[in-house]
């Protein structure tokens, strides 16, 4: 094993430049977004989150930083750590973002604040040239850089159509510290005192949950979790969080089970910044029964498999700032059922790539209508891997950023 360790590591690093995307977008493209960090590569940048592990803001920087540096941009990332109390409250105050109506106490204000003090006092970043934060759990890390000079983007991936005023009111004097904010999508956009921007997500192609598989080696994933295939399979692949509905998802199951004969997976894992994830996996699994499989993991290789296996996917959310598992999916050319909300709506448009729904009937009716009609999915599947390769792959998103970067850059002294 030793021997190959060197040819692995090349032929994985490889697949974060710019030229690996030349066959999906074209040399012009290339071109294009190799000039653009040209200018821009003399800065030093860093991304501050709450986790390495589970959930969207995971699966950007990944990809992202490691485009950024191969690019010659100098990116670092940075983890915030916190108490279970800290990731108590910063979960409280992403379902507030998200419209639900909870009070935030002067004693949980206390712990949010004074744990992200203690990040700060662990974070030197006076070589940086730009700072970008992501989500709630880090906001409040600027009012401790008040001799800042490089710029400070705050990048909000949440879905923030409807925040709970009381607490976006006390979030706000954190956001309007920074130069910037930056959401995933205009209808996310606040009446704020900064600049605005917005930043679609996109998906790494070559990533272990998006590469093409083989039909072996499909088989043999499916097989090492004893996922049977005598019967089409529905699956929904994500964070366990009531957010994606799974108790809708189920309910929808069994209304199409009644027509059509399949077997229900969901799989998710729990990122280590959501308490409330573990609590949410016991509500699944006292709810499922005989036909319904429930996977807590963390395998990208088993995600791809049954992406690429699915007659149907699923993602029926009730809040999503985006959406990566529906991008996901459409890549693989899976026949997608998504919520009609936030940033779903922007990737599938209903009837020609995917379907939105938004209620559990209407999953089940749409569900039972793709599974009859395999020539069917097979169109809605093309449609839909051609959209995502149009609009959100990585090299995208990494050309909005340096655009980004490029007007925030400090002039040369």
């Amino acid at each position: 094993m030793s021997m190959l360790a060197p040819a692995v590591q090349r032929s994985t690093l490889g697949l974060h430049t710019l030229e690996q995307y030349e066959p999906l977008i074209g040399t012009a493209a290339v071109e294009r977004i190799a000039t653009k960090a040209d200018r821009v590569r003399t800065m030093r940048v860093a991304h501050i989150s709450s986790t390495f592990y589970g959930g969207g803001v995971t699966e950007l920087l990944t990809p992202l930083t490691l485009m950024m540096n191969a690019s010659g941009i100098e990116t670092d990332w940075h983890l915030i750590q916190g108490t279970p109390g800290f990731f108590g409250c910063t979960k409280k105050l992403h379902n507030t973002l998200q419209g639900e109506s909870f009070e935030f106490s002067d004693a949980e204000k206390t712990i949010y604040e004074e744990v992200v003090f203690e990040n700060a006092t662990r974070l030197h970043l006076d070589d940086c040239d730009a700072v970008i934060v992501h989500d709630p759990q880090p906001l409040p890390l600027i009012t401790h850089f008040s001799d800042r000079e490089m710029p400070w983007l705050w990048q909000c991936h949440i879905d923030l159509s409807s925040p709970y005023a009381p607490v976006w009111a006390y979030l706000r004097k954190f956001i309007e510290q920074y130069n910037a904010s930056v959401f995933s999508l205009p209808e996310y956009g606040q009446d704020l005192g900064i600049d605005q921007h917005f930043v679609t997500p996109a998906i790494d192609p070559f990533s272990a949950k998006n590469r093409e598989l083989s039909d072996r080696e499909i088989r043999e994933f499916l097989g090492n979790y004893k996922i049977p295939t005598d019967l089409p399979l529905v699956t929904q692949i994500s964070r366990f969080d009531r957010w994606k509905d799974p108790t809708g998802v189920i309910e929808a199951f069994r209304k199409a089970r009644e027509q059509v004969d399949c077997t229900l997976v969901l799989v998710g894992n729990n990122a280590s910044d959501d308490p409330e994830g573990e609590l949410i996996l016991e509500e699944i699994r006292e709810t499922a029964d005989e036909g319904i499989i429930v996977l807590s993991v963390d395998d990208p290789t088993l995600v791809n498999a049954l992406q690429r296996s699915a007659a149907v996917v699923l993602q029926k959310s009730l809040r999503e700032g985006f959406g990566l598992t529906v991008t996901e999916a459409m890549w693989k050319g899976a026949a997608v059922i998504g919520g009609e909300v936030g940033g779903i709506k922007h990737q599938i448009k209903d009837g020609w790539n995917g379907f939105l729904v938004s209620t559990p009937d209407q999953a089940a009716a749409r569900m039972v209508q793709l599974l009859k009609e395999p020539e069917l999915r097979k169109q809605i599947g093309s449609r839909a891997k051609e959209s995502v390769r149009q609009n959100f792959l990585m090299s995208r998103l990494l050309e909005d950023w340096l655009d980004l970067l490029a007007r925030y850059e400090r002039p040369v002294t």
